[in-house]
This record gives C-alpha cells, sequence and structure tokens, in this order.
C-alpha cells in the first residue's frame, strides 16, 4: 500500500525524539495516497496541536490517527471477520 510506505519513509528519515511541527517543515508537501485520493502530511498533522514524538513508532502512529475518515475506503466493511450476534444487524427472515 503507498500510503504505508510513504509514512514509513517519511517517519524513518527523521532523528528522534522530534516534534510534529518538526516533521510538518521538513515532509509536510510529502503527498500521502490512500483509496479515496490524497492529502499532505502537512495537513494531517496540521489537525493537531504540536507535540513530542519519542519514536518512529509514535509517529506512524499519529499520522495514522490523524487522517481523515475518506481514508479508510468502504465504512465498516471487511470481508475478515463476521458480525457478532446483536451487532446491528436483524435476523434473516425466509420467505
Amino acid at each position: 500500500m503507498r500510503l504505508t510506505r510513504t509514512v514509513a519513509d517519511c517517519c524513518a528519515e527523521h532523528t528522534y525524539p522530534t516534534t510534529t511541527a518538526k516533521l510538518i517543515d521538513d515532509h509536510g508537501e510529502t503527498e500521502l495516497e490512500h483509496a479515496n485520493g490524497a492529502v499532505t502530511l502537512g495537513e494531517v498533522l496540521g489537525r493537531l496541536p504540536s507535540h513530542e514524538l519519542e519514536t518512529v513508532e509514535d509517529a506512524r502512529h499519529t499520522i495514522y490517527g490523524a487522517l481523515g475518515e475518506d481514508a479508510i475506503g468502504r465504512k465498516e466493511y471487511s470481508d475478515r471477520d463476521p458480525r457478532c450476534p446483536g451487532e446491528g444487524i436483524s435476523d434473516q427472515v425466509s420467505l
């Protein structure tokens, strides 16, 4: 997935600890392509108040957490896990 590689590349080029503001300064124009379009790293991190990131993992988690809902693809879709009983789907009725 292009988004994963791009985020990993941006984060790996940095020295930690760092701040979200420093990541924006250094990589803000980097485009993150996702299922429904693209957004820049600066737009994603600009949604958050500036704070310190201790590790590469902190940076990756912060970026993924700040992505908007348009980056998730189909909402509530999973082809892997069945729904649990009583989880919002009415019982099917055979006619």
